[in-house]
């Protein structure tokens, strides 16, 4: 790291734009609202202020230490550990572990997400380190390189995937079921037992991308019932790995249990069936499901429902009933019932496959056949030029 003559001004102002452009990528990687384009464009913006603060030498990292330190975030640490990294400086990555360490589970995602934005050449001398430590959570690290850049580590695999910790244990079974470890098998079958539900939702769907569905369902169906904070991932895994009837059948039974209506309602576009709008639309009326139908509506239509008047951001806009959600983007019944009996239905519109569809067709790719990997559907974009 180099010293450099700099303006303090600027250099705090890329640390907090970072920070904040990061954020904002994080909320929509995997939502229904932005399109790879739209993503790319944050990742202009993103990437220009961690370069400015590397062209800054050790005034940048001074910049964003001291930002961390007034502001000891995700977004803050996430610009910490981006620099740490990039420079490849054992030091200085250090410095960004303890921050993690700080921050909790919120800390080591932001550390992950820091690790995928990094090449893979500055992090090659970092990961083979970070797999033999003895501390559990550098070994996370380790997998998390492994997953974002979905680099198989060969013959070290199936001691991960049988580690004592669950934490390690429960990504080395991602990864395996990622890159179609299939000889790791029995450690992600033996990972449908495990002592907590992410563990054994994340063996489920391992087990499904290599081909094990039948034990997988009876863990994902226990889930569903017994974990509302999981249920609409397991739902989604369900859906995705059953036959079209049968799928519809088994979460018919669930949109008719109060706990599970809302996240019910909202899967039901991942059939792809747009003879469901008239009961769709229905359940825009409803103040407990407008938000899930909404959702519906969006997996249903590749289409770029902002340049439409379809959706509102102000709740109240919808009626007093409506006026306590705090969501911000709901669908006005009224005019999808318009816009869908005027037989638009999708038409006149430009192809828009959000980021949230990038991701579920990764997800049918990989489980339609035994040998095709999970793609990484975020680091598929072209980057585009500004306009």
């Amino acid at each position: 790291m180099h010293r450099v003559a700099t303006i303090a001004a600027i250099v705090d102002q890329h640390a907090e734009d970072a920070a904040f452009l990061w954020l904002r990528r994080r909320r929509e990687i995997d939502g229904p609202i932005l399109d790879e384009i739209d993503i790319g464009r944050i990742d202009q913006r993103l990437e220009a202020n961690l370069e400015g603060l590397m062209a800054a030498g050790k005034a940048g990292w001074e910049g964003a230490l001291a930002r961390f330190a007034d502001y000891p975030e995700p977004g803050e640490l996430f610009v910490l550990g981006a620099l740490a990294l990039r420079w490849g400086d054992a030091g200085l990555v250090a410095v960004a572990i303890d921050g993690a360490a700080s921050l909790g589970e919120a800390g080591w995602s932001s550390l992950s997400a820091a690790i995928a934005s990094t090449p893979r050449e500055s992090l090659r001398p970092l990961v083979a380190k970070w797999l033999d430590a003895r501390d559990e959570l550098r070994c996370c690290l380790g997998l998390y390189a492994l997953w974002h850049h979905r680099v198989d580590p060969g013959p070290r695999l199936p001691d991960l995937a049988s580690h004592s910790d669950a934490r390690i244990r429960s990504r080395a079974v991602r990864l395996a079921g990622a890159i179609k470890r299939r000889d790791l098998l029995p450690a992600v079958l033996a990972g449908l037992d495990g002592k907590t539900p992410e563990e054994r939702l994340t063996a489920a769907l391992a087990a499904c991308l290599l081909g094990e569905k039948r034990p997988a369902h009876q863990v994902i169906d226990e889930i569903v019932s017994t974990e509302a904070g999981l249920a609409e991932a397991a739902i989604e895994i369900r859906l995705l790995t059953t036959a079209t009837k049968s799928g519809k059948d088994w979460l018919g039974k669930h949109l008719e249990q109060p706990g599970l209506r809302s996240v019910a309602t909202a899967s039901v576009g991942l059939f792809g069936d747009r003879a469901v709008m008239p009961w769709l639309i229905e359940k825009m009326r409803e103040p407990d499901l407008v938000a899930a139908a909404g959702a519906a509506l969006r997996d249903l239509f590749e289409i770029d429902f902002g340049e439409t008047d379809l959706f509102v951001v102000d709740p109240a806009a919808l009626g007093k009933d409506f006026a306590h959600l705090d969501d911000n983007s709901l669908p006005v019944a009224d005019r999808v019932n318009a816009w869908w009996n005027g037989g638009r239905g999708g038409h006149d519109h430009r192809p828009f496959r959000s980021m949230r569809l990038l991701r579920l067709n990764a997800l049918r790719a990989a489980l339609a056949t035994a040998d095709t990997p999970l793609a990484d559907w975020r680091a598929t974009r072209h980057l585009p030029a500004w306009v």
